[in-house]
């Protein structure tokens, strides 16, 4: 089980149990500055005494269960305007949305895609790019974010 995996299976039942939803969880292992954030939303938005209070009680879990053996640096925010996209749901949520994706491994030689979600196929996003189709499959993707769009 990978670290994030691991962390969010003890990250969720204490989210679920303040009443929000967990969104994701990214780790950034750079030695002594490494990071864990955990991502939490609801429908009525994520203030910061949110934040706060979650970051307190993970922080109470994590100590206990020490999930992450070096320092870290837990970071509990809002998924924001330009939300990352973690799970399949994540993309069928937010169909018709423009997207930047990263690739693990370069597909037609880019790792950087920016384009218009189309929904998941055969766990594969499908990501609409200068009109053209590409499904990119999940677990290639390395990192997915919302691009906002600002009305004039």
């Amino acid at each position: 089980m990978a670290k994030a995996d691991t962390v969010s299976a003890l990250c969720q039942p204490v989210v679920a149990g303040l009443g929000f939803e967990l969104w994701g969880i990214e780790y950034v292992a750079q030695g002594q500055h490494s990071v864990l954030r955990v991502f939490i939303d609801h429908p009525e938005g994520i203030t910061v005494d949110h934040c706060a209070d979650v970051s307190r009680q993970l922080a109470a879990v994590l100590d206990v269960e020490d999930p992450i053996s070096t320092a870290y640096t837990l970071e509990v925010s809002s998924p924001g305007m330009d939300r990352p996209l973690f799970k399949a749901d994540h993309y069928e949520q937010f169909v018709g949305h423009w997207a930047n994706l990263k690739l693990r491994f370069p597909f037609e030689g880019k790792r950087r895609y920016k384009g218009v979600i189309q929904g998941i196929e055969d766990s594969a996003v499908v990501l609409l790019v200068d009109d053209h189709e590409l499904l990119l499959p999940l677990e290639q993707i390395d990192k997915a974010n919302i691009l906002p769009v600002f009305e004039d």
